[in-house]
């Protein structure tokens, strides 16, 4: 199956099934002595993995994670890195009503017309598990910004349509430590507890809600991106559109910009206080011609509502006949407070690799 990697010099493999044996990933092009922090690289896992609250699904897995190659003494040797995630509690038993028939919003049709075969037990490669193997990727990459004070972080910015304010970033590590305070990963503590008894209360009911995650990149250097097909936002969209249950995408002033005019959307130059140019607003989120220009990155990602209800649902087998299927297994009744590592990591996985790819068109 082709499209399983991503990425050009920082370049990443991701293999493995929901219900197989486990899931990872090969980094090629780590550049050699970048110090692995593994309780970092844990840390990214743990916030991505299943069975943390109420408000997640209940699948247990530790997503306890082994690097089987490419590091020596704690540090990148610049050979291929493979991280390994075993899958500790599958429970195939749970998908064994839908063998033969199409779940609703789910990728079983389509897998199934596509390659004539599938993994009914959760999906196999469709299903998100796969993103742990990303976050641990992400991680590693994350590691090689911080290296060039570089950080990326990211909240749960709305859940169905409760919209938290703009939260101003002054520190990041500031950010998430208030970010993880509470169980739907917002940085704006009233707002979460609304969100969190709206989630708990759409569980209840047996159903599913969305929600967006905003992501913010502080630090990150003038120049990045390339013309034509491979500008930065294009790059970043394509890695959050590749995140499962992502419906959109948008960076700067998004949409919304469509309904200003130039006079007020254009960022006028300034010289700040450092003596670097920077710009007044930041309506362009960090990027013009698809090339940064050193002011933070923001960009906003929604996820639709999980496709797994607790309701009967109509639908049509592989024959094509019509069907019932009814909902079972474990489940995110909404998916966003576990997708703000997958952004994060997503996002340092294309910083890390443009970050690379303008060491090499200059001379000097």
């Amino acid at each position: 199956m082709a499209g399983n990697s991503f990425g050009q010099l920082f370049r990443i493999t991701t293999f493995g099934e929901s219900h197989g044996e486990a899931i990872g990933v090969i980094i090629d092009g780590c550049p050699a002595g970048l110090s692995v922090d593994l309780d970092y690289i844990q840390g990214e896992l743990d916030k991505r993995k299943p069975g943390q609250s109420k408000i997640t699904t209940q699948r247990k897995e530790s997503d306890t994670f082994k690097i089987l190659s490419g590091t020596f003494e704690g540090k990148t040797t610049g050979t291929p890195i493979m991280m390994l995630i075993p899958n500790e509690d599958q429970r195939s038993k749970d998908y064994g009503h839908n063998v033969d028939v199409f779940r609703p919003s789910h990728a079983d049709y389509t897998y199934f017309t596509k390659y004539g075969i599938r993994d009914h037990r959760g999906g196999g490669r469709s299903s998100a598990r796969e993103t742990a193997a990303r976050v641990a990727a992400g991680a590693l990459a994350k590691l090689l910004l911080k290296t060039q004070g570089i950080d990326i972080v990211a909240h749960v910015s709305s859940v169905g349509r409760i919209d938290a304010p703009n939260v101003f970033i002054s520190d990041a590590e500031q950010f998430i430590a208030e970010r993880e305070k509470n169980i739907v990963r917002c940085a704006d503590p009233a707002t979460a507890e609304e969100m969190i008894e709206f989630i708990d209360s759409v569980r209840k009911d047996g159903d599913t809600v969305g929600g967006k995650v905003s992501c913010y990149i502080k630090n990150c250097p003038v120049g990045l991106g390339d013309p034509v097909f491979d500008k930065l936002h294009a790059d970043l969209g394509k890695a959050m559109l590749s995140i499962n249950a992502v419906h959109g995408f948008e960076f700067g002033s998004g949409f919304s910009g469509s309904e200003m005019r130039g006079s007020e959307h254009n960022d006028i130059f300034i010289k700040n206080a450092d003596g670097e140019v920077a710009t007044r607003t930041n309506f362009s989120g960090g990027i013009q011609g698809g090339i940064s220009n050193g002011m933070p990155i923001e960009f906003k990602v929604a996820f639709k509502p999980v496709a797994t209800i607790m309701h009967n649902q109509q639908t049509v087998n592989s024959e094509g006949n019509s069907a019932e299927i009814s909902g079972k297994g474990r489940h995110d009744p909404c998916v966003v407070p576990r997708a703000v590592p997958i952004v994060e990591a997503m996002a340092a996985l294309v910083i890390a690799d443009h970050w690379l790819r303008n060491k090499t068109v200059r001379l000097d």
